[in-house]
């Protein structure tokens, strides 16, 4: 392959992938100091939530959004210390990892992305405490053709709010709405062959329910300048490339509040913005996206997940081994 510094793709995860602890292995590295900047930026002591927040504390939409962007941005601080020069061939977030895409393509600094996601995070909150709602992980044969069919007869039958919220692929997407309708589709879509795992999450994220949030950050992305990108972002409302309208990204992030994420269509488009060989790296906890890139993609990419310094530092030297074979 070609450089580690210009032949990688970055993926970012979104609210879900957090967990317990998961700022520890960064907490006596030099890297640390985004976490200082990101609490003083948004006025949180986000490094306890790193360090300290229990599981529930966790599952507060708040809570999960500011904490896993601030590990997002120790990683991304720590991988362009490990490889001088990095520019990515492209970039994509799930979800909330889409405003650590932006970040890590220069269309936004990370305080602007710190600020805009504690307005976010609270936005999110608010209309979720309006209309408590959940989300589940359907997964089985062609399950999203499934689960969009139960969800349109579900809301045309009696008006149950659920919907279709991510479409990871066409045998995993996950849906949201209010409790009762999602039990209803679940239960459903289990007879049919699927297997149901509840999101660790506090809202219907990404459906109509999440409407009320819009005033709020639209107010946030008012007061941002957004800049050109530095290399193309997927978006997640429609799985297209925009690099060189940054004030479109204002009115997709909008979007992207009450529709689904569409994350099989990032990945395809992905492989196909690619200028020549492609390795793709995960940044931030778990690695639920480096396995649907996997499934995704074809198997001459690679992927890895990194989470903690030993994983960049095994990165690093699998990356460097490539380049002096």
């Amino acid at each position: 392959m070609g450089s580690p510094a210009t032949d990688t793709g970055l993926l970012f995860p979104g609210q879900g992938a957090q967990r317990p602890g998961m700022g520890r292995p960064w907490r006596d590295t030099p890297y640390w100091r985004t976490v200082g900047e990101l609490s003083e930026v948004c006025g949180r002591d986000v490094g306890e939530l790193l360090l300290h927040a229990d599981a529930e504390r966790l599952t507060r939409t708040d809570n999960a959004q500011l904490a896993t962007f601030a590990l997002e941005m120790v990683l991304l601080d720590a991988l362009r210390a490990a490889v001088p020069g990095l520019r990515p061939a492209v970039c994509a977030g799930h979800s909330l990892g889409e405003y650590a895409a932006l970040t890590a393509a220069g269309v936004l600094g990370p305080a602007d992305a710190g600020r805009l996601i504690a307005e976010r995070g609270a936005a999110m909150a608010e209309a979720a405490g309006l209309v408590p709602g959940t989300m589940t992980v359907l997964v089985g044969p062609a399950v999203a053709r499934t689960a969009e069919r139960l969800a349109a007869r579900l809301r045309a039958d009696g008006g149950a709010e659920v919907w279709v919220a991510n479409v990871n692929g066409p045998d995993q997407v996950v849906v949201s709405g209010v409790p009762d309708a999602v039990l209803a589709l679940t239960g459903q879509a289990e007879k049919a062959g699927a297997r149901a795992v509840r999101i660790p999450v506090g809202g219907a994220f990404h459906s109509p329910l999440m409407t009320a949030a819009r005033p709020r950050l639209a107010a946030a992305l008012d007061a941002t300048a957004p800049r050109p990108a530095r290399c193309p972002v997927i978006a997640n409302v429609d799985g297209l490339v925009h690099r060189d309208e940054p004030a479109h990204w204002r009115e997709l992030m909008l979007r992207q509040l009450v529709l689904p994420v569409r994350w099989s269509d990032s990945m395809a488009t992905l492989r196909s913005v690619a200028d020549g060989p492609l390795r793709l790296v995960e940044l931030g906890p778990g690695g639920t996206l480096a396995g649907l890139a996997r499934r995704l993609l074809p198997p001459d990419v690679p992927v890895r997940s990194v989470a903690t310094p030993a994983q960049l530092d095994a990165l690093i030297a699998d990356w460097w081994a490539e380049t002096d074979g």
